[in-house]
This record gives structure tokens, C-alpha cells and sequence, in this order.
């Protein structure tokens, strides 16, 4: 059954409103009609069963039939903070990232990055970036959307990271070392509910210089295996590690 994410404003009630583009998706794209059903999730991650009261060219008119128990996330809070990379890798890392149960997304510049950050077009591409994390946790029938933040420096990463209950570099020198087991007892030792922030590096991978200042700033280093992955491989790597932890094992 197709999903939605609305506003918490957008509930009133026992109704939900749906406008923007999921409008144009329930009526031209599903072609849904008057008394068909669909699920909606609110900013609280909870899920209504909807019926479908009134569709015009501005607004979806949907009434709540039944809320939901669903456990449908990570239960542990991971982000994926990693280097801009070129082409549509960046998109690939959003998109399945958030099919395997990241909670954000935070992009970085990097010494080594190969792609330059336009400021001018930054707000339009963070709002792309956005609305392909949305329609990949409708898609995936999760019950919360990752959020996508403004490309970020490493010291402002730092700062971000304040809060996190645990940061981790995925850094290669520690796989060419032999050095495997520290991802994997740190998703052994984290608790339902708590955050891990992960840094990837772009193409290029982090240099020395941004390695250290994270570590002195108390992020632990953490290989991903024997092999070297690509920069848009990392990431859904290590979400797949913690989901089979945390979801299969």
C-alpha cells in the first residue's frame, strides 16, 4: 500500500490534508479515486491507515481509519556523514541509504573532493537531495524520513557531532593494518536508542590532516573489511553491518 509523509499540521483531527507534489503522485501517477486507501506517516513516526474523502488539483482530503503499530527502523540512530562525490554517487547513497534505515545525512567538503559546492544552487540541490530521501522511505516503507543537511566542513561536522552518542571514521589505513573487529563491537556495545555518526571520505578518501583533528576530537577510527570500497560502497556497507546486528541476528 503506498505511503505518504505529512506535517503534523497537516492532521486536524481525524483528517489529513496531502498537498505539493503528493497530490499530483495520488492522482495522476497511482490514480487513485475516492475510497481507496493509503498509508500516512507523521514528524512522530507513527502510521495511519487513510481513506481517501476528496481529491481536487490542490489537496488530497483523507480520513485516519486505524493507527498502526510499526516497527520499521534501525533501532540504534545512524548517520552517514560522507564526502561529495561526482555524478549520481552521491543520489545512490541517499537512496539506498535510506532504504537500509539511516536517520540523516551529512554531506561534506572535503580537501579531497572532487566536486566543488555551488552556493548559488545549493538550496535547490539539498531540496533534490531531499525529495529523493523521501521518495526512497515511501518506497521503503519506513516510518520516518531521514533528513538531508547542507554540505558541511569537517570542523563543522564537529561541531554538529556534539551529540552524538558515539563517532566513527571508516578509514582504510585500518583495513590494510588488519584492524576489522572495531565496527563490530561497537554496534555490539550500543544501546536501543543511541546515535552513531560514521565519516566517509570522498573518492580521494580523507587526508591525514582531517583524520587527526576528528580523532582529537574523540572520533574512533574503524575498518570495513580487508577489501577497499568505493566511496558510494561504504556507507550501505556499514548500514547493512548494523542492520544484520541489530534486525537479523
Amino acid at each position: 500500500m503506498q505511503r505518504y509523509f505529512v506535517r503534523n499540521e497537516q492532521i486536524v483531527g481525524d483528517h489529513i490534508m496531502i498537498s505539493g507534489d503528493d497530490v499530483h503522485h495520488i492522482g495522476r501517477v497511482m490514480r487513485m479515486n475516492e475510497g481507496d486507501r493509503l498509508l500516512c506517516c507523521n514528524e512522530r513516526s507513527e502510521t495511519m491507515l487513510c481513506e481517501i474523502e476528496q481529491i481536487s488539483n490542490d489537496f488530497v482530503r483523507c480520513r485516519i481509519i486505524q493507527w498502526i503499530e510499526a516497527n520499521v527502523e534501525l533501532p540504534v540512530h545512524i548517520y552517514v556523514a560522507s564526502g561529495l562525490l561526482k555524478g549520481d554517487k552521491y543520489e545512490l547513497v541517499l537512496q539506498k541509504g535510506t532504504e537500509l534505515g539511516a536517520r540523516g545525512f551529512l554531506p561534506l567538503i572535503t580537501s579531497r573532493s572532487i566536486v566543488k559546492w555551488d552556493e548559488k544552487k545549493g538550496d535547490k540541490k539539498v531540496e533534490r537531495w531531499q525529495k529523493i530521501v523521501k521518495e526512497a522511505a515511501e518506497q521503503s516503507h519506513r516510518a520516518y524520513m531521514p533528513s538531508v543537511y547542507a554540505p558541511m566542513t569537517i570542523r563543522e561536522l564537529i561541531a554538529w557531532a556534539n551529540d552524538m552518542d558515539y563517532t566513527c571514521i571508516a578509514y582504510e589505513e585500518e583495513a590494510k593494518e588488519g584492524r576489522h573487529s572495531v565496527l563490530a563491537h561497537l554496534l555490539q556495545t550500543m544501546n536501543e536508542g543511541e546515535s552513531l555518526l560514521l565519516v566517509f571520505g570522498p573518492e580521494g578518501g580523507l587526508s591525514e590532516q582531517e583524520v587527526t583533528l576528528l580523532k582529537q576530537h574523540s572520533f574512533m577510527t574503524c575498518s570495513l573489511g580487508p577489501r577497499i570500497l568505493r566511496a558510494e560502497t561504504a556507507p550501505l556497507y556499514a548500514l547493512s553491518a548494523a542492520s544484520y546486528e541489530w534486525e537479523l541476528k
